[in-house]
């Protein structure tokens, strides 16, 4: 796939993740104190095979790495924190426009909480995520 030049910069795009946090419903906000949002350049190969995904044909917008709510024991105090990563480049290569990288943020957030909350890959695509 050939890439895009983006007229999005890095600045720019942790901007547009920090909107997208930002506009998550309080409700939900307060689940999310102890969940990281980082921004990486583009997953890498050895990830990508880590999930069972090729890396000359596929690649991520975002990652849930963490303990699932749902899962967690009664004695989870004291772990690090979950951690949801956006993959900058992907995101860049496959939006043409800043309004598109927008949306594709929030969408890749959503999945990701998705995930955070319990909810398996199926699912969170059935919910259009």
């Amino acid at each position: 796939m050939p890439r895009r030049r983006s007229c999005v910069d890095p600045t720019r795009f942790a901007e547009l993740v920090d909107e997208a946090v930002a506009a998550i419903p309080e409700e939900f906000q307060g689940y999310l104190e102890n969940v990281a949002i980082c921004i990486d350049a583009r997953p890498t190969n050895l990830l990508l095979e880590s999930l069972d995904l090729d890396p000359e044909r596929d690649t991520l917008f975002g990652l849930y790495e963490g303990t699932a709510l749902p899962e967690r024991p009664h004695d989870f105090a004291g772990q690090p924190p979950d951690r949801i990563t956006i993959f900058r480049e992907p995101i860049l290569e496959t939006c043409a426009t800043e309004r598109a990288i927008r949306r594709e943020i929030e969408h890749t957030i959503v999945h990701e909480i998705a995930h955070f909350f319990g909810m398996d890959e199926q699912r969170v695509r059935r919910l259009g995520y």
